[in-house]
């Protein structure tokens, strides 16, 4: 049996092949990440065992460029291992000169497989993936579009400073048509009362009408606008503002392919509070197999919403913040479904307003929330069982959790569990 441990990278890999004693048969190699340098893989291979069956691979998950290489060797049918970085991590450190370099990191990951040590990143199918990658663009979109209206409000606090303020949200419909038309004090002024008023009356289907245009003319007139380029400004506010309605379009479009590729999973967590269609697609494609966790505690680290621990001699640190080691994204949809469910459900305020009233903070309730849904989501998707409300009683013993107890979180019984007041 031989094991390559594989260093990947975006445009080329490193390979060491070992054999199961941790010997080295050669100098590690390069090979380029395309077709020509897979094809000289295989040549290396070959000169060492004609049979692919006495092989194993092992891959750490890095980025998205181990994907291309991992489904190439799978379609060879051959035994692969993807590991995650930290764990080639903790073998590495154990080295007394820390060398980091190509071919001593291929060399680690081989060992790694040959040891065993280790958990697996398992690839998702096709569906799920493309959920995933639906999901993140969605975010990147979000982010955008949040990342413009700071700009544009920056800008109208130097052309129009007392605009903000005017409507009740600077970016609704009639708001947008006043800053896409006429968002300096020179302009809302010239376009005169009719046109004005129009304007808003069409925006905001008939509900702001002459008077709201009269008193946004008489707050140009006496506004203590900036008097450098204003002009320019103005156009950036005018671009910008359709660069938001572009992308509000899209990921409106992204939104409802989402949404449709979420109903052909057979999974319940929309059932939890504060969280919808998007965000459960959101949350079920990051988590991927619900099997590959063991545990509640690891899909907690997974998420990076596990506390982490300072500790050093007899000190150990009493103000632990979130590891954040885990995916960023699961982490940002959790925050979201908390906000969300801490302003609609009632079961998930009392447990927010619980733990301000032990002293916690807000990000400390809030983060407490999201520790709580996740748990819930393991329990739901582990089992495929209905959301109970009798689930946000119960605290998991992250010691002992059995079959048995996640059975009976899922379904809101006491049997087999430890209640707790939240």
């Amino acid at each position: 049996m031989y094991i390559v441990g594989i260093d990947i990278a975006k445009k080329s890999h490193q390979a060491a092949i070992m054999n199961k004693n941790g010997s080295l048969l050669e100098k590690s190699f390069r090979f380029p990440n395309s077709r020509e340098g897979f094809d000289f893989l295989m040549s290396k291979i070959a000169a060492v065992d004609s049979d692919l069956n006495n092989f194993e691979f092992g891959m750490e998950a890095t980025g998205h460029y181990w994907l291309n290489l991992y489904t190439w060797l799978a379609e060879k049918k051959v035994v692969i291992h993807v590991i995650n970085p930290l764990q080639s991590d903790a073998l590495r450190n154990l080295y007394l000169r820390r060398t980091k370099t190509d071919s001593v990191d291929a060399k680690i990951i081989a060992q790694v497989i040959r040891i065993g040590q280790y958990s697996e990143t398992k690839l998702a199918d096709d569906n799920m993936l493309a959920m995933r990658d639906l999901c993140r663009q969605r975010f990147f979109l979000v982010d955008i579009m949040a990342d413009l209206k700071r700009k544009i409000i920056v800008m109208m606090d130097r052309i129009f400073p007392e605009y903000q303020g005017f409507f009740s949200d600077t970016f609704g419909k009639a708001s947008a048509q006043v800053l896409k038309n006429c968002n300096t004090p020179e302009e809302i002024v010239s376009m005169g009362i009719d046109n004005l008023t129009e304007l808003l009356r069409s925006a905001s289907n008939g509900r702001f009408r002459k008077d709201k245009a009269m008193d946004l003319i008489k707050l140009a007139e006496n506004s203590f606008a900036a008097r450098l380029s204003s002009n320019t400004l103005s156009l950036l506010v005018k671009q910008m503002m359709e660069q938001i309605e572009l992308v509000e379009k899209q990921t409106s479009f992204l939104e409802k392919i989402i949404a449709q590729k979420f109903e052909s999973f057979d999974t319940k967590i929309t059932q939890i509070p504060g969280i919808g269609p998007v965000l459960g697609a959101s949350i079920l494609s990051e988590i991927g197999d619900i099997n590959r966790f063991a545990s509640p505690k690891k899909l907690v680290a997974y998420a990076g919403i596990d506390p982490s621990v300072t500790q050093s001699g007899q000190f150990t640190g009493t103000e632990n913040h979130m590891s954040k080691r885990g995916s960023s994204y699961l982490r940002r949809s959790l925050w979201v479904a908390a906000f969300v469910a801490v302003n609609h459900n009632k079961e998930i305020i009392q447990i927010y307003r619980n733990k301000t009233a032990e002293g916690k903070s807000h990000f400390q309730a809030m983060g407490f929330v999201c520790h709580k849904l996740l748990n819930i989501v393991y329990a739901v998707l582990k089992n495929n069982t209905d959301y109970n409300p009798q689930i946000l009683n119960v605290e998991i013993n992250p010691e002992k959790d059995t079959a048995k107890n996640l059975a009976a979180i899922a379904l809101g019984n006491k049997q087999g569990v430890t209640i707790v007041s939240v």
